[in-house]
């Protein structure tokens, strides 16, 4: 293994917070491989650069010999995990999560390195707690500690509801620790308190407590609310290059540092000597924003992918031009008219008929190069047409 020192200044890269302060590097300095931990509740069908992020540093740990322990949340993504909720979060069906958690998988296996990783449902240890079980798991915790939550002291105040099932959300995931006796835990800022959970429990069941590392939350592509799915602001890891890239080049200015720093792996120092030349007029931002497309469209599909992604994106931004490669995606089989909502759906280039449907409403569709504001068409007027959703989204019906 690389001298403690080394290995630190490659794992702090972007880091929020590390907890106890100075216990990574003493655990380090021990020479010995850490157990670390990160947690995924599989609640969405898809893995943005948000999630990437805290991928990233499991994997820097896989990278320095450390072992990662990816925990597929498959039981605790049936209660719901009320870190910075307002209100109680809708339960999943355990068909709904396994269905997200076999999607998510595959991808989030490509993000990490097959050797020193362990992948474990915590259906595994939590769908076989017994009453006594889960009573003695509660008598560790206090209802004021709960309480100490941000949110929870918030929706108390407000009079707002909070089911006795989103106190036992922080108690299960800290089991999990204690399960998988875990070194160190990952997670973003938001997940700070639960985190420390783990590590109280641990102390309380008689293991070493957990050092627990938090990266901050990506800001989404409209540089004001986090990444998600649900707020549709996301960028997926398995965007194809030319998307992820156009993507990248619709992001606010002011969100290119912190991107470069979290989507790009970027050294901090580089990142800050990249927005000071932005400040001081020295680097246009149009050519850095450039710049920041292409290392994160290289990071998930090569240094060649991002050259093609770019090139596309200025044969229809600079030029005007459509894309040389148009995927084709069949029409339904006697359907007439085609209900276009259903259609671009099946094909790839929305999440959802409702985002569908919204984005027809907002004029963002166009056949041929011309505005169409229904949702539905003659079959007739889809013979040799393009279909293109937004500015980067295209399709030929065959």
């Amino acid at each position: 293994m690389r001298p403690a020192a080394e290995q630190l200044e490659y794992l702090m890269r972007g880091v929020d917070t590390a907890l106890p302060v100075g216990a990574l590097e003493a655990r380090l300095a021990e020479g010995k491989p850490l157990r670390v931990k990160l947690g995924v509740d599989p609640t969405a069908p898809d893995v943005h650069l948000g999630w990437g992020v805290v991928l990233g540093l499991l994997r820097r740990f896989q990278e320095l010999g450390h072992t990662a322990v990816l925990i597929v949340g498959d039981f605790t993504a049936q209660v719901g995990d009320p870190s910075g909720r307002s209100e109680t979060r809708k339960r999943l069906e355990a068909d709904e999560v396994g269905s997200f958690a076999s999607t998510c998988l595959d991808v989030i296996q490509e993000l990490l390195l097959p050797e020193n990783l362990e992948i474990r449902p915590n259906s595994e240890w939590l769908g076989k707690l017994s009453m006594h079980d889960i009573l003695d798991l509660t008598s560790k915790f206090t209802v004021s500690r709960i309480m100490d939550r941000d949110d929870f002291t918030k929706r108390f105040a407000a009079q707002e509801p909070i089911s006795l099932l989103e106190f036992m959300y922080p108690l299960l995931q800290g089991y999990d620790s204690v399960a998988v006796e875990a070194d160190i835990e990952l997670g973003g800022t938001d997940q700070l308190w639960n985190l420390l959970v783990g590590r109280e429990l641990q102390e309380r069941f008689g293991q070493q407590p957990q050092l627990v590392m938090t990266m901050p939350l990506l800001v989404g592509t409209d540089g004001s609310r986090k990444m998600s799915q649900s707020y549709g602001n996301y960028v997926s890891v398995r965007d194809e290059p030319a998307d992820m890239f156009g993507k990248v080049m619709s992001i606010p200015d002011s969100a290119m540092g912190e991107w470069f720093l979290l989507a790009a792996d970027m050294p901090a120092d580089e990142v800050a000597v990249t927005t000071s030349g932005i400040e001081s007029g020295s680097l246009h931002p149009g050519e850095v924003k450039r710049d920041l497309g292409r290392r994160i469209v290289a990071r998930y599909w090569g240094e060649s992918a991002a050259a093609e992604a770019e090139a596309a994106f200025d044969q229809v931004f600079k030029h005007h031009q459509t894309p040389d490669e148009i995927p084709e995606h069949p029409l339904p089989i006697d359907e007439d008219p085609v209900r276009l909502p259903a259609y671009l759906n099946a094909a790839g280039l929305v999440s959802s008929n409702s985002e569908a449907r919204r984005l027809i409403q907002q004029g963002a569709l166009k056949i041929d190069g011309t505005k169409f504001d229904q949702e539905e068409i003659p079959r007739a007027e889809l013979v040799d047409v393009v279909i293109q959703v937004g500015k980067r989204r295209f399709v030929r019906p065959t």
